[in-house]
């Protein structure tokens, strides 16, 4: 297993897979652990999400000539693995309460 820099995720979405279209939506994507300039748009600083229908892959747009390495997009089949451990951790119960 290799490992590769991906955006961070600050807002879970959705992943619909019907077999023929995969349709990725409602995710917050933010920097990756690199946090380079080269996903913020050159004269009004923000981020812009880039989308890969046909692949399933959601990632950030890359503002560099020639595009950049710093990170990868995320898979469908990522994201979905992120949503199953995400209700995992949801479904968990409480075995202690909380200190405060």
């Amino acid at each position: 297993m290799s490992r590769s820099h991906k955006p961070s995720v600050f807002q879970v979405g959705k992943v619909r897979d019907d077999g023929h279209t995969v349709v990725i939506s409602g995710w917050g994507l933010g920097l990756c652990a690199a946090a380079c300039s080269c996903h913020r748009h050159p004269s009004a600083g923000n981020l812009a999400i880039a989308e890969d229908q046909a692949g399933g892959k959601l990632g950030l747009v890359s503002f560099a000539d020639g595009g950049c390495d710093c990170c990868e997009a995320w898979t469908a089949d990522e994201l979905s693995a992120i949503l199953r451990d995400f209700q995992t951790v949801a479904g968990l119960h409480v075995q202690e309460p909380l200190a405060g």
